[in-house]
């Protein structure tokens, strides 16, 4: 299991073993490319070491979960135990001998990855989010540019990524959510000649959806989703989400 992990790891993240220890030739790290950071640690050590019976070695991985509750529900499970040798944090020993399942082994290493990553990496890994953002019709006619194109650039705010959903509110006078778009395209440069216009760069959307003018008005999202300005990007309640 040992080498099916080590496959899954270089596949997955491109990430190739270190052996940093002379003493512990077989002990081996993987760490972020970025922040250096390590997020998985193979061993071979005795069985007695975790606790079991005999001395025979076994391979063991070093994962950090996301927190301690978890952890301590994990190590009541057989072939789960406390980190050996980091036990400060949230950090776990696992079995590679198969008493752990090799998929669920994965997916504790996708974990440490992610509780480990930098923000730079975090963001680029991160599941699709859904946002709201603002349109203002007195700089920019954004219902007729919908009612010619079905997709159209935009201006790309920070922490939208592809893949997103945009809900776009358009100010006033209309005062409502229209449109429900999907982000096709990130990292756009803005080629525009105003020097007073600052746009780090601009994102494609592409129209899925739209919504009656006296659907979500700004009083409604006010009133019934505790949503009192919407003046740049923001992430959106629960409620609101299953709603639109």
């Amino acid at each position: 299991m040992r080498e099916k992990i080590f496959e899954y790891i270089k596949a997955k993240y491109k990430a190739k073993e270190e052996y940093p220890w002379y003493r512990y030739p077989d002990y081996a790290v993987f760490r972020h490319a970025d922040n250096q950071k390590w997020f998985a640690l193979t061993m071979d050590i005795q069985r007695k070491k975790l606790g079991l019976d005999g001395d025979e070695f076994v391979d063991i991985i070093n994962l950090k979960l996301s927190d301690g509750l978890k952890r301590d529900i994990l190590i009541q499970q057989e072939g789960i135990f406390r980190g050996y040798h980091i036990s400060r944090g949230n950090w776990i020993s696992v079995l590679l001998d198969g008493t752990v399942d090799f998929d669920e082994v994965c997916m504790l290493i996708d974990e440490s990855f992610n509780v480990t990553a930098s923000k730079k990496t975090k963001d680029k890994t991160r599941p699709p989010k859904e946002w709201i953002i603002p349109a203002n019709p007195k700089f920019y006619d954004v219902i007729g540019a919908f009612e010619a194109e079905n997709e159209i650039v935009w201006k790309q705010g920070k922490g939208i990524k592809k893949g997103d959903t945009v809900f776009m509110y358009v100010a006033a006078p209309v005062s409502a959510i229209l449109f429900k778009c999907k982000v096709t395209k990130t990292d756009i440069a803005y080629k525009g000649s105003n020097p007073n216009v600052h746009i780090p760069a601009l994102m494609q959307i592409k129209l899925e959806k739209r919504y009656p003018y006296d659907k979500f008005t700004f009083d409604v999202l006010n009133e019934k989703y505790d949503i009192h300005a919407v003046r740049g990007p923001r992430g959106i309640p629960k409620s609101l989400s299953r709603d639109l």
